[in-house]
């Protein structure tokens, strides 16, 4: 049996597991924290991470230092779960700022997708009146 699964997360695990959600390599968040891709290796294989440091990971990941020593894996994977199954947006909260342009961003699909439903109606009725 694994027992691997049931270890709290050490800090560095937390980061690499946040970075690979969020979908950025080691090159490119080394290349944001001025290190090199071995650097973000070793950063990743780490118990313990200084303050500034952990801020710096932070802002280059988009989330709050809280964010990622608060980071549950489990959590994390039932809301991953949770939106596939159920189609439904509900996932940790980790920058409130990208909260907020998602849910614009989604706002603005919405309301592009609603001005072209009017206008299709407009040029269909624009067309009946022109057959009569």
């Amino acid at each position: 049996m694994n027992t691997d699964l049931f270890k709290p997360l050490s800090i560095g695990r937390k980061i690499e597991k946040i970075r690979k959600l969020r979908d950025i390599s080691q090159q490119a968040l080394a290349k944001e924290l001025g290190m090199t891709r071995q650097g973000i290796s070793k950063l990743e294989k780490s118990e313990t991470i200084e303050d500034e440091k952990l801020d710096q990971i932070a802002l280059a990941l988009g989330v709050t230092s809280e964010g990622i020593r608060d980071f549950n894996q489990e959590a994390a994977l039932n809301n991953y779960f949770y939106e596939q199954n159920n189609s439904v947006i509900n996932y940790q909260v980790n920058n409130p700022l990208d909260f907020c342009m998602s849910l614009v961003e989604e706002n603005k699909s919405l309301y592009q997708q609603l001005v072209q439903s009017e206008r299709e109606k407009v040029e269909m009725l624009q067309k009946m009146l022109s057959k009569k």
